[in-house]
């Protein structure tokens, strides 16, 4: 039976582009793969049939010769059909399958898997939590913290051998740090069980580190937290994490805030809010008080006569800096009338005479007003038996 044209295969015009190949490829091969259709066999013989096909059309070379002499170029080792025109290329489905998943699906499994040496063994990333008052997060301040972190070992600068001596490529991988099983016509690849996927051994590790490059040390950092910081803000500190493993990159440290509750203050966002109780004299009668502010400065407040419970006074600019600019949000504080106690004779028949001297409707309207409203709901009502 005559092989299916590559590009009928994959779906696609003969000018596809490479990103054209690859999604029509990607689309197929999951749709065909063995693991999605056991026991299939004609679905095994498809994804085999597009795998084959964007084998060739994916290299430049291949596709080339394909276009010209078509499934003739591959043909006995390239040298019939077309003359002996095919440029000798000999493809092998179960060598190449790995490379092919590689360039495809790459994205999925971490961004690809060649030069395994050159990327592994980076430092962990570390997490710490620090915990900072609201007087902090409002003006910035600089932190010292102890992180027990691993370091690049001194005695050997962080390669793992001992001096004088150096790391050598692997000898089952030759420093590619993997090594290939084949399975069928399935080539699976996983990194060498010698050297871990590093590509290379030591063959005298240092004594101080014990061939890892890194030691274990508490190291002190310091950390610097800007104005207008929020509860939850991460900070990160590049390479302040793990050191990596034999000379590799070193994590990161993530530092996590969280803002201590305040004995006054709250806050929402730029805003600051509280309340202030005040005397029932001074809610009457009017007057002034003086509370304090974040920046630590003394704020005054003039309290109208007639001030009531739940009244709020905005202080502009008052309130928390915002962060990475020179702005502040506002301050709201509201009263809390308070109800006198433990009153002496005097006072008590003071405040009896007052209750019985004004006009009610005058001196407590919002009270009168709904008692009177009660009154006339009673009155409309129909009387229960």
């Amino acid at each position: 039976m005559a092989k299916q044209d590559y590009y009928e295969l994959l779906g696609v015009s003969r000018t596809a582009s490479a990103d054209d190949l690859k999604k029509a490829y990607r689309k197929l091969a999951m749709q065909y793969h063995p693991d999605r259709n056991p026991g299939d066999a004609a679905a095994e013989l498809k994804f085999k049939e597009i795998s084959e096909a964007y084998d060739v059309l994916r290299d430049d070379d291949k596709r080339a010769a394909y276009d010209r002499f078509g499934h003739a170029a591959f043909e006995g080792g390239g040298r019939g059909g077309a003359g002996g025109a095919g440029g000798g290329f000999d493809f092998n489905f179960a060598s190449g399958f790995a490379d092919i998943f590689d360039e495809v699906f790459g994205e999925f499994m971490g961004g690809g898997r060649r030069g395994g040496g050159a990327t592994s063994g980076r430092g962990s990333d570390l997490r710490y939590n620090l915990e900072i008052s609201l007087e902090d997060a409002f003006a910035g301040t600089t932190a010292k913290i102890q992180v027990a972190s691993s370091i690049v070992c001194e005695a050997c600068d962080g390669s793992g051998a001992e001096a004088g001596s150096k790391p050598v490529s692997c000898p089952t991988c030759s420093g590619m740090g993997k090594v290939r099983a084949q399975q069928g016509f399935f080539t699976i690849e996983r990194p060498c069980p010698t050297c871990g996927g590093a590509g290379r051994v030591i063959e005298k590790p240092c004594k101080v580190c014990a061939g890892a490059g890194r030691t274990r040390q508490e190291k002190t950092l310091s950390v610097t937290i800007p104005a207008g910081v929020e509860d939850g803000t991460r900070i990160r500190l590049t390479g302040e994490g793990e050191a990596g493993v034999r000379g590799a990159p070193a994590g990161d440290l993530y530092i996590f805030l969280s803002i201590r509750p305040h004995r006054i203050f709250q806050r929402d966002g730029a805003n600051i809010f509280y309340r202030v109780p005040i005397p029932m004299t001074t809610a009457a009668l009017g007057g002034q008080i003086e509370v304090p502010s974040i920046d630590g400065s003394r704020v005054k407040i003039v309290i109208p006569a007639g001030t009531q419970t739940g009244h709020q006074f905005r202080l502009r600019g008052k309130g928390m800096s915002v962060l990475r600019s020179n702005q502040r949000g506002d301050m709201y504080v509201e009263t809390s009338v308070e109800t006198p106690v433990n009153l002496t004779p005097r006072q008590q028949e003071l405040l009896r005479e007052f209750d019985t001297a004004g006009e009610a409707d005058q001196t407590h309207p919002q009270s009168s007003g709904f008692f009177q409203r009660v009154k006339e709901f009673f009155a409309g009502s129909t009387p229960s038996e």
